[in-house]
């Protein structure tokens, strides 16, 4: 994104105050302009609890507000006065990462407190590292072998990393075989191109459309990712149902409850779904299937 212009900024605003909106453009720009108040809030808290010390700059002489002055942290950022005082203000002014990023170094947040500067923008931390695999937590990837239930861990691509006994031999055609046989055990790859997985998975049609709108949810942040793109490419080249879901735009949150299988040895099994990420690796998901 690149920053507006105060005449660009205040074009915008008169285009939005019209009386000819419609009902949904007057709620969308209500849901902006409360972002961005959001936003200029934190930013305005943690500014105020700066002092010109904290950052290198002369107390100066007496000040009528606390902490550091706008037009300090706009120097400090490399920004002009005006757009940092709008974005302060809350006025609908875009924010690019980069700006973010520097407004971040200049107000000294923590890593919680950064995060939730871009979550606010809405906005990707230049900064976040892509996590691989190798930097799977190993207590997480040893906790599977701990579960008595079918447990496995996903990455962000849904490549499983890691799964117990039980989940290999609930999943044929997926988890089962040796780990060390080099097959690609992502999860949209069995669903969508094994033929096992139409027959295991009950009501295929139902949990494989849910799986995509899930998957579009979860990887929203990492879409443009190398990785990511390759899969749903070569997904979508290689399974018309992944295809016409995906298009659909169809977006869902990952969630719990029934989950019903058709074991080509034991027969019909019901579990419960219970999803767990962990802290500071929510790309991260260790899935468990209980009994019902």
């Amino acid at each position: 994104m690149t920053r507006s212009s105060p005449a660009a900024a205040s074009s915008t605003a008169s285009l939005t105050s019209g009386s000819s909106s419609t009902p949904a453009h007057a709620a969308d720009t209500a849901l902006e302009a409360t972002s961005a108040r959001a936003l200029g809030e934190f930013i305005r808290a943690h500014r105020e609890r700066l002092t010109p010390l904290a950052v290198g700059l002369p107390q100066g002489a007496r000040r009528r507000t606390p902490g550091l002055r706008r037009e300090e942290v706009a120097q400090l950022c490399g920004v002009s006065p005006t757009w940092y005082t709008w974005i302060e203000q809350g006025r609908p002014v875009s924010a690019s990462a980069d700006a973010l990023a520097r407004i971040a170094i200049a107000l000294q947040l923590s890593r919680a407190e950064r995060a939730y500067l871009f979550e606010l923008a809405g906005e990707r931390d230049p900064a976040e590292p892509t996590p691989s695999a190798a930097d799977a937590p190993a207590a997480l990837l040893a906790t599977v072998g701990l579960v008595e239930a079918p447990a496995y861990v996903l990455d962000r691509q849904w490549n499983a990393l890691a799964w117990n006994a039980q989940a290999a031999e609930l999943f044929v055609g997926w988890l089962d075989g040796s780990p060390q046989d080099g097959r690609e055990r992502n999860l949209l790859r069995f669903t969508f191109t094994e033929p096992t997985a139409r027959t295991l998975i009950v009501d295929w049609e139902t949990r494989a459309r849910r799986l995509v709108a899930e998957f579009r949810a979860d990887s929203i942040r990492h879409l443009s990712d190398a990785p990511t793109r390759a899969l749903i490419d070569a997904l979508t080249a290689e399974s018309e149902a992944f295809g016409r879901f995906w298009a659909s735009q169809d977006v869902g949150e990952r969630e719990g409850g029934v989950r019903a299988f058709d074991h080509p040895r034991d027969g019909r099994r019901i579990y419960d779904q219970i999803t767990f990420k962990p802290a500071h690796r929510e790309d991260l998901k260790l899935v468990v299937l209980v009994c019902g």
